[in-house]
């Protein structure tokens, strides 16, 4: 069994034993959280929403993300991570949401930050949205993406734990 399946496996637990369902809004990720929750045996218990907002439009509309927000701080910010974290949850009438947004490469629009770098974001009812940079700009795209989701997974775990 992968990392990621072992992750995903204690995520959707924790998540079950807390009672929490959750959301999750990918971009750079294209799915792999989404995929990696429902690969679990019973995880429609604990997961029901999942969207990929790959384009800029799909993060305005599907989760109200401002285009203001996009344009002040780029597509890969922690401010636009948590919008759509919030937007995720609000949406989806989620317990805990999380979102990812990043360049997963091979090149960056000009403007943009460098390929490697990626928000993810943690939104939870009652609670402040959390988010985070991760920067690593020699993995190669997949190998990248893979450790975003599994970033995403431990970030939802560890809403699940007593506060």
């Amino acid at each position: 069994m992968s990392t990621l399946q072992q992750q995903a496996q204690a995520t959707v637990g924790a998540l079950r034993g807390a009672h929490l369902v959750a959301a999750a809004a990918e971009s750079c990720t294209g799915g792999l959280i989404s995929a990696a929750i429902t690969g679990v045996p019973g995880a429609s218990s604990v997961f029901r929403y999942g969207w990929v907002t790959y384009c800029n439009e799909a993060k305005e509309r599907m989760l109200g993300v401002p285009a203001e927000l996009i344009e002040r701080h780029t597509v890969v910010s922690e401010p636009v991570a948590a919008a759509m974290a919030e937007g995720a949850l609000r949406a989806s009438g989620a317990d805990v949401a999380v979102a990812v947004t990043g360049n997963a490469g091979p090149t960056a629009a000009e403007g943009e930050p460098p390929v490697g770098t990626v928000c993810i974001a943690l939104a939870r009812r009652g609670a402040f949205t959390h988010a985070e940079t991760l920067f690593c700009p020699d993995l190669e795209r997949n190998p990248l993406r893979e450790l975003v989701c599994l970033r995403a997974l431990q970030l939802l775990q560890a809403a699940a734990l007593p506060r």
